[in-house]
């Protein structure tokens, strides 16, 4: 009873309170529980908690808590907000938000203690920091005024734009607009359209859209432009005489087939003793790109090219990205190498690390690459094959390490000259991609440990930008454990046995109807890579030590990775560690808003693609079960709808949310995770991404 006063008290803090009032908000209905308040009131009084005024109410005499953080806006009822000051995330209701949006930094003061075990909850008194000032949305014109409706399900405030500040926009363009006032409370925002990206629906529009949503940017800007000009491609003798040179040693590139861009390339040479010399090239970005010009510091900015579905958003300008860096072949290219001399068993027997000058003899797709290693035939077949068979050596050895195997299903879009989309496409992986993949992993893990031996202890090992993967969460994991079993897959989640157990699971689902839905999970349930200068291990790979080396064209942590590399080699002492950390966080973060960013624009391909089969009966698995709704996914195009509880006539189906499931009330009809379903499309949204189902009769 004190702690349920006490929070009431907390709550209405600017507010005292009568016992009438106490009596109504906490529901007591017995004289004894009346008494039992009394008697609690008495205890907080005399605990110097609470305090009588003179008109016989009471108040809480507690400072309050205090905190700063980043609001997580959820839903229109409230959100959270997020804070290093706190273990969890303290829960603001909207109208306690004081106009917050979601991305805000703001102080929020607690009602309850910072200690508590309770959910905390609290209200905005200050907005430190607005998270952004534009937001993208569908503007909708009346004879006076005009809104912006806002794409983003976390803003909850249409934002209104007097006629004089529409630039011109038609009714139901898509539009940028940023806010010139914040209002009062209740109130929405004031704007003005900075930017009109076309007709709604239209794929320029809706992909500048997601573009807008995510804050990417449409162009560099003219200086880094001119800049990136300016550099001369010849390369002197001068600079190979530096350089450890590979251009007599068979080289070649191996890529997707639309690939523009080619920043890794592999040597191999059969040694005098049997072993082979294979050699890692990636383009040395950093020879050209010096700390402290306009181009470092927009490559910074950036941090990653973004991969929407119909364009690429570099992290470098073309100039860079596509011609000076990118390995061509037939043409001399300055690389940086992780050269490793490897016997029959894909043992290292010697490795060496530094800048290195190359001559691709040939650039391969993915499936060039693949068709001569099934048939043992055509150009560099056989230099292929012995690289896979290493290739899948490395690959048996890590996973008996320990290395989790997933393999989640990509899809890609055929797209028409107007961005529409044909066909959904799911990507598959075969032994080229696996093999590229082993050996950047190689390079990527022997560059990591090179540099952190330098020191003897964790204590003194050099300042360097590793790549590290955290352990799982235990409840994620056990929550993830009783997922799975809804569909019949024990897993065992000890520490020692998760990683066989997961790749005991990944085996068994492959090729069944919830491979998708699982392997998502799985991957969520994980801790999230980052960016970081502290040398912990990657769990999900099963190594000590790793780093990113291998993509310096559309990564900016294997550019830090290059200069500290050659730092290092050239015997200079270690660097400031707060300058690279910050810069790891900003890779990290912008990390993660790409990966964003390109799953709206697969979303929004999907929604597009799924309005166009409304007639059509699909085969589905449930995804996800909530009070609100049925997710499913559908297998041949691996979108994911819902069908609404609402739109369920045949009866009232209740949620069960222990089972993960909703049951008929009259007919006992149980629709639970994993089931295989029919479904149509129903109704579909471009502006949010959604697409509703219905459960088909057939």
């Amino acid at each position: 009873m004190k702690d349920r006063i006490r929070d009431l008290l907390e709550k209405n803090r600017t507010h005292p309170i009568s016992t009438k009032k106490i009596i109504q908000k906490l529901d007591l209905q017995t004289k004894n529980a009346r008494a039992n308040m009394e008697a609690a009131l008495h205890k907080l009084v005399k605990a110097n908690e609470a305090e009588l005024t003179p008109d016989g109410r009471y108040r809480s005499t507690a400072q309050p808590d205090e905190i700063v953080g980043k609001v997580d806006y959820v839903n229109a009822r409230f959100a959270y907000v997020i804070s290093e000051e706190l273990e969890q995330d303290a829960m603001v209701s909207a109208n306690r938000l004081n106009n917050a949006l979601d991305g805000d930094t703001v102080r929020v003061r607690l009602y309850g203690s910072k200690s508590s075990e309770r959910r905390l909850e609290g209200e905005v008194i200050e907005i430190v920091e607005r998270g952004r000032e534009e937001f993208v949305g569908r503007i909708e014109l009346s004879p006076r005024f005009a809104f912006v409706v806002p794409d983003s399900r976390k803003m909850h405030h249409d934002i209104f734009v007097a006629n004089d500040a529409t630039m011109d926009a038609k009714n139901n363009d898509k539009v940028i607009v940023r806010i010139s006032q914040w209002p009062d409370k209740n109130k929405n925002p004031e704007g003005k359209v900075v930017r009109v990206l076309g007709k709604a629906g239209e794929n320029e529009a809706e992909i500048h859209s997601i573009m807008a949503e995510f804050n990417l940017p449409f162009e560099f800007p003219k200086g880094v432009e001119s800049q990136a000009k300016r550099i001369k491609d010849d390369i002197t003798e001068e600079e190979i005489s530096k350089r450890r040179d590979f251009r007599r040693i068979t080289t070649f590139t191996i890529d997707p087939a639309d690939a523009k861009d080619f920043d890794d390339a592999l040597s191999i040479e059969l040694l005098e003793n049997g072993n082979y010399e294979i050699g890692v090239h990636i383009a040395d970005v950093s020879h050209y790109i010096k700390p402290g010009t306009m181009l470092d510091k927009e490559a910074i900015e950036r941090a990653t090219s973004v991969y929407l579905v119909d364009r690429t958003i570099p992290m470098l300008p073309e100039r860079l990205s596509n011609e000076l860096c990118s390995l061509r072949p037939d043409e001399d290219k300055l690389t940086f190498g992780a050269v490793f001399e490897m016997d029959g068993d894909a043992n290292i027997v010697k490795e060496w690390f530094g800048r290195t000058v190359i001559h691709s003899d040939r650039r391969f797709s993915y499936e060039e690459a693949q068709e001569r290693i099934e048939s043992l035939q055509g150009d560099f077949a056989r230099e292929l094959v012995v690289l896979n068979t290493l290739a899948l050596k490395l690959r048996a050895e890590r996973f008996a390490r320990g290395a989790i195997n997933f393999e989640t299903t990509e899809v890609k879009f055929r797209l028409d000259e107007n961005g529409k989309p044909l066909e959904v496409i799911q990507k598959v992986r075969k032994d080229a991609h696996k093999m590229i993949e082993e050996f950047m992993l190689l390079a990527n893990k022997r560059v990591a440990e090179f540099i952190y031996k330098k020191g003897k202890t964790r204590k003194n090992s050099p300042t360097f930008v590793y790549r590290t993967h955290d352990h799982p969460n235990a409840e994620k994991l056990g929550a993830f454990s009783a997922f799975a079993k809804k569909f019949g897959h024990n897993l065992v989640v000890d520490e020692d046995a998760i990683s066989n157990s997961l790749n005991k699971l990944m085996t068994d689902i492959m090729g069944k109807p919830e491979q998708n839905v699982l392997e998502t999970l799985a991957i969520r349930s994980m801790a999230k890579a980052k960016y970081t200068t502290e040398p912990d291990g990657h769990f999900g790979l099963a190594f000590k030590h790793y780093t990113h080396f291998t993509s310096p064209i559309r990564r900016y942590p294997d550019v830090m990775v290059h200069r500290l590399l050659q730092h290092y080699l050239d015997g200079g002492k270690s660097t400031a560690k707060d300058k690279y950390e910050k810069l790891c966080q900003q890779s990290s973060d912008m990390e993660k808003r790409a990966a964003d960013a390109e799953r709206a624009s697969i979303k929004y391909k999907q929604v597009e693609f799924m309005k166009m089969q409304e007639d059509r009966v699909f085969d589905g698995v449930v995804s996800g079960v909530t009070e609100w709704g049925v997710y499913v996914e559908i297998v041949e195009t691996k979108c994911e709808g819902m069908v609404r509880l609402s739109e369920m006539k045949d009866d009232y189906y209740e949620y069960d949310e222990q089972n993960y499931r909703i049951i008929g009330k009259s007919n006992k009809k149980i629709i639970t995770l994993g089931d295989k379903v029919k479904v149509r499309v129903l109704n579909t949204d471009i502006d949010r991404r959604t697409i509703d189902l219905e459960f088909s009769e057939k």
